[in-house]
């Protein structure tokens, strides 16, 4: 058996692998706050996020003892077919639910889903678990709650970067509590699932400051509610895992992958090439068209009998 890295490259036209090419060259890598000064001054700078025509319904909802603040779309065309729990991005320490309305509005009226956004609370001011604690509660909520408020049982959860590090970890936790069968699939972009640096993939981001504001308390960043590849993995939904070739997370990514599969569980990798981390939130047709992929397979989820 060969492996190798280019086999396992997402099915994409040479063009667009040849536009995210130039596109990378002539744009300047970012990186995250380095401190806590930094990080109010990244968040002060950051701009509105854009609107969405019609407007998320703004909720908070109660359960496991939590109150949590939710940004819910409902799709215009027709009745939900399922329900899509999002978790926002941004290193545990910046951004919120708010500004993925303009991605949420789209996708609910093209997939006719509705979306549930969760607006949990940010490091350091809420270290971890405050976090999951969230997740886990609107997770809660919406498998007692989906079918008499939506219509429909059926529940999809993902995220990107820091959101499928939370939308793994909620999993984890619903398994356990024996409630995590609704969920038909589970859609990974890009997720950090070792903030240990005990393994190679772990130590290529142990210096970011996101990870002392989010768990630089912890004795112990094994567990798997913080660093989810080295939990017990089985019992999980289908999960599809994205990730660009250029990402500093891909061999973490490669090593979540190995683990899933290891473990039994239905898990679908797609590598992108030339695309490094938040590749998808970028103006490119490479990332159109992971998005586009996103999407195909969260409706074959929900939809299949």
């Amino acid at each position: 058996m060969r492996f190798a890295l280019d086999a396992l490259f997402a099915d994409v036209p040479a063009e667009q692998v040849d536009e995210a090419r130039d596109f990378y060259k002539s744009r300047v890598a970012g990186r995250g706050p380095s401190t806590l000064e930094e990080l109010k001054e990244a968040r002060a700078k950051r701009s509105a996020p854009q609107a969405a025509d019609p407007p998320a319904l703004e909720e908070t909802i109660e359960a496991a003892e939590a109150r949590v603040p939710v940004r819910i779309f409902t799709p215009v065309g027709g009745p939900p077919r399922g329900v899509y729990l999002d978790i926002h991005g941004g290193g545990f320490y910046m951004d919120s639910a708010a500004r993925g309305d303009r991605r949420n509005r789209e996708f609910a009226d093209a997939l006719r889903f509705a979306v549930v956004s969760v607006d949990y609370r940010l490091a350091p001011e809420h270290p971890w678990p405050a976090a999951p604690d969230d997740c886990e509660a609107a997770a809660l909520w919406l498998v007692e709650e989906a079918e008499a408020r939506f219509g429909t049982s059926r529940l999809a959860i993902g995220g990107s970067s820091a959101g499928a590090t939370l939308a793994l970890a909620t999993l984890l936790r619903l398994r356990d509590r024996g409630a995590v069968g609704q969920f038909t699939g589970a859609a990974l972009q890009f997720g950090a699932y070792d903030l240990s640096a005990r393994t190679p993939a772990g130590r290529r981001i142990a210096d970011e400051y996101f990870i002392q504001a989010y768990v630089g308390h912890a004795e112990d960043r094994t567990v798997p509610g913080i660093s989810p590849v080295y939990g017990v993995l089985g019992g999980l939904p289908p999960t599809l895992l994205i990730v660009g070739s250029a990402d500093v997370l891909l061999e973490d990514n490669l090593a979540l992958a190995g683990r899933l599969s290891a473990a039994g569980n239905d898990v679908e990798l797609r590598v992108y090439p030339e695309s490094p981390h938040g590749f998808t939130s970028h103006p490119t047709a490479m990332a159109r068209t992971a998005l586009s992929g996103v999407d195909s397979w969260l409706r074959d989820r929900i939809t299949q009998s």
